[in-house]
This record gives C-alpha cells, sequence and structure tokens, in this order.
C-alpha cells in the first residue's frame, strides 16, 4: 500500500474524525518535536501514517490490524517499532522510559487539549463516527472513557506535551463530561421541570 492508497483510506466516506486531516495534524505535531534522529522521525512518521489506517468503529481490534498492516509495508529496520508504537494507541498508555510511545500517544491525544471550538468539533466528529449508538449509549460510554483520561495523573506522557496541552485538555474532558452527564439525566427523566 503506497502513500496514495493510504490518503484514499483515510479520505473515505465515514471518517469523521479519523482522517486525513487528524494526519495531517499529527505530522504537523511531530514537526515541532526536537531531537529525533533521522531512524526516530521516520518510525513515528510511519506509525502516524498507519495508527488508523483500519478504523472500523464496529471492532475491537483496529490497532492489531494496522500494526499488522504498517508491518508488512514499511521498511524492514523500523517495521517491529511501527508495530509497537501503534499497538499503544489501543489503550493510550506508555511505560516510563519509551520516549517514541510518549512522543506518539502525546501527539494521538494533543485534538484533546485543542481550543474550545476545535475540541467540540472533534467530539462532534467522534460521534458521527459512532453513529450507530443510540444516544444514552452512546452519551454513557463516551464519558466513561473521557473520565478514565481526566483521572490520568498524566495525560499526556511527554513532557513537553504535557505542559502545553493538560490545562486546557482537562478543561476540554470535565466541559464535554458535563455535557454528557446532563443529556443522560434529560434523557431518562432525572431532570424535572421547575
Amino acid at each position: 500500500m503506497d502513500q496514495d492508497a493510504l490518503i484514499a483510506v483515510y479520505s473515505a466516506p465515514g471518517r469523521h474524525y479519523h482522517n486525513l486531516a487528524h494526519i495531517q495534524d499529527c505530522l504537523t505535531a511531530l514537526a515541532r518535536v526536537d531531537g529525533l534522529s533521522e531512524i526516530e522521525y521516520e518510525a513515528l512518521s510511519e506509525a502516524i501514517w498507519w495508527h488508523d489506517v483500519v478504523y472500523d468503529p464496529t471492532r475491537a481490534d483496529n490497532e492489531e490490524l494496522s500494526a499488522q498492516l504498517a508491518e508488512a509495508h514499511v521498511g524492514f529496520d523500523i517495521a517491529r517499532e511501527v508495530g509497537r508504537l501503534i499497538r499503544l494507541t489501543k489503550t493510550h498508555a506508555v511505560e516510563p522510559g519509551d520516549r517514541l510511545g510518549a512522543i506518539l500517544i502525546s501527539i494521538d491525544l494533543s485534538i484533546l487539549g485543542a481550543d474550545p471550538a476545535r475540541y467540540d468539533a472533534y467530539a462532534a466528529a467522534i460521534r458521527q463516527e459512532f453513529a450507530h449508538v443510540p444516544d444514552a449509549d452512546y452519551r454513557i460510554g463516551r464519558a466513561r472513557v473521557l473520565r478514565q483520561f481526566a483521572a490520568r495523573a498524566v495525560i499526556f506522557p511527554d513532557a513537553g506535551f504535557a505542559a502545553r496541552y493538560d490545562r486546557q485538555a482537562r478543561e476540554n474532558l470535565a466541559r464535554e463530561v458535563a455535557a454528557l452527564s446532563l443529556r443522560v439525566r434529560w434523557s431518562v427523566g432525572w431532570v424535572s421541570e421547575a
């Protein structure tokens, strides 16, 4: 699969957030990271290109399938590392000392620390990707995921990304959780009219 094929995959209908714009945003964030060797930059760049190549919101194995495709298509010298990095995006958890993992996960999560309008557009795009999930179920599940991120001592495992995005990410997460929770209460009748 060449770059044109990757672009076509990320441009497919139904990809409202996990699309080419997400890949471009991630590559832009990578370009701002200092101190990477050529091989580190190449591994991270390939991991970005391949990390969401398989994206089906009804499946639980997207990351594994994406990693396997990447390992079959990228250079032999980086294939194993690219696959490892992609697999980290399933949980967004990184072991201490995993510098490249910390960078990739921080890049992938950087949308959480975007300005409120951009974050809201991201949240709306995620909802579109999960249009098959009923509203009440989506709100409960999405709030649970967001609370898990908010409960982390460190959302962004790379210190530079944490310094830049953590405060805004926590504000965005709290705001969306509150909105989701309010809508859940309203939809099941927990809010009464005064």
